[in-house]
C-alpha cells in the first residue's frame, strides 16, 4: 500500500511527470532512438510546468485590467473572487485533465477508423485547452467529482467532438480550399458556421474580399504577440488616462499601486507583462503538445487508412488573406461594442483576448467571406467578438467561476462557451 500510495502521489498526483511518462510510453511504441526519447519526455515535462508560471504572469496583469476598467465605469472594484486559479487547479486535476485527453484522442482515432467520419484532430494546444476548460466546467458543475469519472466523462466529450467538429465544417472547408484533402480541427469551429450562415443570408458573394489590396503596413496584424500587445495597450492607456483626471478614492489607490512609476507608464507596461504571459503558456503549449501529439498521431494514421488531418486555424488564411483582416477588424471594433455595453450593463468587465479574436475573427472572415464577401467577412468577425464577449461573461460568472475563471477569460474560445452549458448540465445529470 504504500508503494501504490508513493505512486499515486508522486507520478499520478504530478501531471508534469505523469505527462512526461505518457509521452514516453508513445515514444516507446514507435521504437524512437534514446536521443529521441530524452528529448521528447524531457521536453513534454518542461513545457506543461512552464505553461503554470505563464498562468501566473497573465493573473498578475489581469488584476490591475480589472480593477481599473471597473473603476472607469463606477463599478464595485474586486477581484475575480475565490477560485482555484491554474496552478491549483493543474496540481490537482492536472492528471484527469491529461487522461481524458489522450483517451479522448483514442476514442478520436476509434471513430474516424470504424465510421465514416474520418477526421483525426491534430491541434494539440486546442486538446490541452479544450480539455482544461471543459474539466473545470465538470468539477464546478459537480463539485468534488471522482477522478476516474471526470476522465470517462471528459475523454467521451472530447473523442465525440474532435471527430464531428471537423466534419461539420467540412462542406464549407472544401469550398475554400477547392479540394477534400485537409479539415479544420480549431476551437473556431462555431463562429466558422455561424459566419457562412450570415454572410449567405446578409452578405454579398461577389464582392469577394481577395478583390482589394491591404497596405503592407498592417502586415503586422498576423504576428499574435503584436496586436495581443497592442490592442491590450490600448485598453490599459486608455483606461490609465481616465483614471489619471478621476479624483475618485478607487481611482487614487490603483494609482497609488504604481508607486514612483508615472501611472501610464505602468499601465503601459501590465499590457506587455498580459501579452508576454500568453508567449510563456504558448510557448510552453507548443513544447509539451509538440511531443505529445507526435508520440500518438503516427499509430494513429497508421490505423486509419484515408484519414483526413484535422489542423489549427491557419491552415485557411492562405486562401483569402483579405478577409483574415477584415474578421480581424470586425472582431476588434466588435469587441470595443461589447466592452462598454458588458461594463455598462452586467457589471463585468470584458477581457478582450486578442489571440482569439484574432485566430477565431480571421478564421470566421475566411468562412463569411466564402458566402458573403467583405461584408461576409466583416459580419463573421463582429459574431466571433460577441460569442466570446458574452460567453466569457457566462462562463466566467456561472460555468466556471469556482475553478479557473483567470483561465476562461484568455484561453477560453467560441466553440467552448457554446458547448460549456451542456458540458454542466451533463455534469450535473450523470455526477
Amino acid at each position: 500500500m504504500d508503494v501504490l500510495f508513493w505512486i499515486a502521489t508522486n507520478i499520478f498526483g504530478t501531471p508534469a511527470i505523469l505527462l512526461g511518462f505518457i509521452v514516453l510510453l508513445g515514444l516507446l511504441l514507435q521504437k524512437k532512438s534514446a536521443s529521441q526519447l530524452v528529448s521528447g519526455t524531457f521536453k513534454a515535462i518542461i513545457g506543461f510546468l512552464v505553461i503554470g508560471a505563464g498562468s501566473d504572469v497573465i493573473v498578475k496583469a489581469l488584476n490591475v485590467f480589472e480593477p481599473m476598467w471597473k473603476e472607469v465605469f463606477g463599478l464595485e472594484t474586486g477581484s475575480l473572487g475565490t477560485f482555484m486559479g491554474q496552478e491549483a487547479f493543474n496540481s490537482k486535476f492536472g492528471s484527469a485533465v491529461t487522461l481524458a485527453m489522450l483517451l479522448g484522442f483514442l476514442i478520436n482515432v476509434a471513430l474516424a477508423r470504424f465510421t465514416r467520419f474520418k477526421y483525426i484532430y491534430l491541434t494539440g494546444h486546442m486538446m490541452f485547452w479544450t480539455s482544461t476548460v471543459f474539466a473545470g466546467v465538470m468539477v464546478h458543475a459537480a463539485g468534488d467529482v471522482p477522478i476516474w469519472k471526470l476522465v470517462l466523462l471528459l475523454a467521451v466529450v472530447l473523442g465525440l467532438y474532435w471527430t464531428f467538429q471537423p466534419a461539420i465544417t467540412q462542406p464549407y472547408m472544401r469550398k475554400i480550399t477547392g479540394n477534400d484533402n485537409i479539415a479544420l480541427g480549431h476551437t473556431s469551429a462555431s463562429v466558422a458556421l455561424l459566419s457562412a450562415w450570415f454572410g449567405k443570408l446578409l452578405g454579398n458573394k461577389n464582392n469577394d474580399s481577395e478583390k482589394i489590396k491591404v497596405p503592407k503596413g498592417l502586415e503586422f496584424l498576423r504576428d499574435s504577440n503584436v496586436i495581443t500587445a497592442l490592442s491590450m495597450g490600448i485598453l490599459f492607456l486608455v483606461g490609465a488616462i481616465i483614471l489619471s483626471f478621476k479624483g475618485t478614492p478607487g481611482a487614487q489607490e490603483l494609482i497609488a499601486k504604481s508607486g514612483d512609476q508615472n501611472f501610464i507608464i505602468y499601465s503601459i507596461i501590465q499590457s506587455f507583462t498580459f501579452a508576454g504571459g500568453i508567449a510563456i503558456v504558448l510557448m510552453g503549449v507548443r513544447m509539451f503538445v509538440g511531443e505529445l501529439v507526435p508520440a500518438f498521431n503516427g499509430i494513429a494514421t497508421k490505423l486509419v487508412p484515408g484519414a483526413k488531418p484535422a489542423l489549427d486555424a491557419p491552415i485557411v488564411f492562405p486562401y483569402a488573406p483579405n478577409a483574415v483582416v477584415l474578421g480581424f477588424i470586425g472582431a476588434f471594433a466588435g469587441a470595443l461594442i461589447w466592452l462598454l455595453v458588458l461594463g455598462n450593463t452586467v457589471a463585468y468587465i470584458f477581457v478582450p483576448t486578442m489571440i482569439v479574436l484574432f485566430f477565431h475573427g480571421a478564421t470566421a472572415g475566411v468562412f463569411g467571406n466564402s458566402t458573403g464577401g467583405v461584408r461576409g467577412a466583416l459580419i463573421g468577425g463582429f459574431i466571433t467578438a460577441t460569442v466570446v464577449a458574452w460567453g466569457q461573461f457566462f462562463m466566467v460568472k456561472f460555468l466556471i467561476s469556482s475553478t479557473v475563471p483567470d483561465t476562461a477569460m484568455w484561453a477560453a474560445d467560441s466553440d467552448m462557451f457554446i458547448i460549456g452549458p451542456i458540458l454542466s448540465f451533463l455534469a450535473k445529470l450523470f455526477f
